[in-house]
């Protein structure tokens, strides 16, 4: 596979989270995911679908690596994700939006997407001010079912990127549990 910002980014958190931060990876992973930022202020995700989850993974790659989070890129990418939340509070994003500019960081929610989108503004320390992160935990809690899981019947994890997309059938628990987990922090530390 070819380079691209969200495993680039996943790659970068999880140095910094071990404590790598000044490593020669790390350095050359942040000037190249500096670099791909698209005009708009997002990032292309491979994995997942699409500009949602590598904006999502970016923003805390960059947080976990104690960059400034208050920079205009980084405002920028604050500024889509809002832009781009849904009047439920959710995000999702179509896998049209791979081959269609007008699709980029649109369609129904999703619960994986709103982790996504939640992950991003939490590590931006972004949204809390216009209220995006509070109407994405709804979001998630309102759909969260009786089990604890989450119902997700749209593809957002990708096999090849126009080409098919998979179900990844994980990402619709995992991703929501982390994002509320770390809305949870955020919420418990600034109440002390």
């Amino acid at each position: 596979d070819p380079p691209s910002e969200d495993v680039t980014a996943h790659v970068v958190e999880a140095l910094c989270l071990l404590g790598d931060t000044g490593s020669d990876a790390v350095r050359r992973g942040l000037r190249y995911l500096r670099r791909e930022q698209r005009p708009d202020g997002s990032w292309f995700g491979r994995w997942g679908v699409n500009h949602v989850y590598g904006t999502g993974g970016v923003l805390p790659a960059l947080q976990a690596a104690g960059r400034d989070m208050s920079r205009p890129h980084v405002r920028r990418a604050v500024s889509w994700l809002q832009s781009r939340q849904n009047e439920d509070g959710g995000w999702g994003e179509s896998c049209a939006s791979y081959a269609e500019v007008e699709a980029v960081g649109r369609g129904p929610s999703t619960a994986s997407q709103t982790a996504w989108g939640l992950l991003g503004l939490l590590a931006a320390e972004g949204g809390e001010r216009d209220g995006a992160v509070e109407r994405g935990v709804g979001y998630l809690l309102e759909k969260q079912e009786e089990d604890g899981q989450w119902e997700e019947p749209e593809f957002t994890g990708t096999g090849f990127p126009g080409d098919f997309y998979i179900k990844y059938h994980l990402y619709r628990n995992y991703w929501p549990l982390m994002a509320l987990g770390r809305a949870a922090g955020r919420i418990d530390d600034s109440a002390s």
